[in-house]
């Protein structure tokens, strides 16, 4: 991707329970209880607020386009002394442009100033763009953690960050 090919957005911190970050969630829920179908069991076919209890966040970005469209969601929320990435997701439309990135780097720079050492995650192997995002963004696999260790199918990764850690600055043209 080129840099004219990336769209801008603003990644705004936002409550979690925030309608633009409950329907960008649902949007996710949908698609992957689609990709999931045939696992009954899996977490997402269980009720969102079991999945995302928004009382466990520590940080909620969703990215917004020039014209104030909601199009990302990424949030954070403590797993001991790291912070696990959840429901990150960007809408269809709008996949190819960089905004994936542009969530990463702000809950990497949210985790630094949270005073984290690591952020983690887990993923499904039925997602592999998902995976290629993460490894591009530098996050590598880590023995999966609880409660995903239930789960056989689980991927997970972490990214070790530095407290403090700034978003690397737009290089001009």
């Amino acid at each position: 991707m080129t840099a004219a090919q990336a769209t801008p957005v603003t990644v705004c911190r936002l409550r979690p329970d925030d309608p633009d970050a409950v329907a960008l969630r649902a949007a996710m829920t949908g698609e992957l209880r689609q990709r999931y179908a045939d696992r009954p069991y899996d977490p997402i076919h269980l009720p969102p607020e079991r999945v995302f209890a928004p009382g466990s966040v520590a940080w909620t970005g969703v990215a917004y386009t020039a014209d104030a469209t909601p199009v990302g969601h990424a949030a954070l929320r403590w797993h001991g002394c790291d912070l696990e990435l959840k429901r990150m997701y960007v809408a269809p439309a709008h996949r190819g442009r960089g905004i994936a990135d542009q969530l990463l780097d702000a809950a990497r720079e949210a985790a630094g100033q949270l005073g984290a050492g690591r952020i983690v995650l887990q993923t499904g192997d039925r997602q592999p763009d998902a995976v290629r995002r993460y490894e591009r963004a530098g996050y590598r696999p880590i023995a999966v953690f609880p409660p995903y260790d239930a789960l056989p199918y689980s991927r997970c990764f972490a990214l070790v960050i530095q407290p403090g850690t700034r978003r690397k600055a737009p290089v001009p043209a």
